[in-house]
C-alpha cells in the first residue's frame, strides 16, 4: 500500500520492521473497528517518536478502510495486482523521463507502443 510506504519513509532503518508490523495490523485488520484500534495501539506506541504517521494515516483514513469491505482474498489480490500495475508505471516512468519532452501526448504513447513492441 502506498500509505504504509509514505509511512515508513519517515522511520529509520532499525526500527523499520517493527514499525511495518504495527501498521500491517492496521489494513489487515478484519473490520474497520479492529482497524481503528490496531491504530489507537500504534499511535500509544509510536506517537512520541513519529508523530506524523498516525496523523497521516487518521487524514487518510477511508483509503485504507474501502479495503475493508472486500474479503480477505480479494484484498489480498489487490494487493499483487497493485504492485504489478506499480511496476509496470516505474517502467513507462523511466522510458518517458530519459527522452525529455513531448511535442504532445500523441507521440509519448507511440514511444511507448514502438519500444513495448520491439
Amino acid at each position: 500500500m502506498a500509505r504504509v510506504r509514505h509511512s515508513l519513509s519517515h522511520v529509520g532503518w532499525k526500527e523499520r520492521k517493527a514499525v511495518a508490523a504495527d501498521l500491517r495490523l492496521i489494513y489487515r485488520a478484519a473490520t474497520e473497528d479492529e482497524a481503528a484500534q490496531a491504530l489507537s495501539a500504534f499511535e500509544s506506541k509510536w506517537d512520541r517518536k513519529y508523530p506524523s504517521i498516525s496523523k497521516s494515516w487518521r487524514t487518510h483514513w477511508p483509503e485504507p478502510i474501502a479495503f475493508l469491505k472486500f474479503p480477505a482474498e480479494i484484498r489480498k489480490a489487490i494487493y499483487y495486482t497493485t504492485n504489478a500495475i506499480e511496476s509496470v508505471n516505474r517502467s513507462l516512468r523511466k522510458i518517458s523521463k530519459n527522452r525529455g519532452v513531448f511535442p504532445h501526448q500523441e507521440a509519448l504513447l507511440k514511444l511507448y507502443y514502438w519500444l513495448w513492441n520491439e
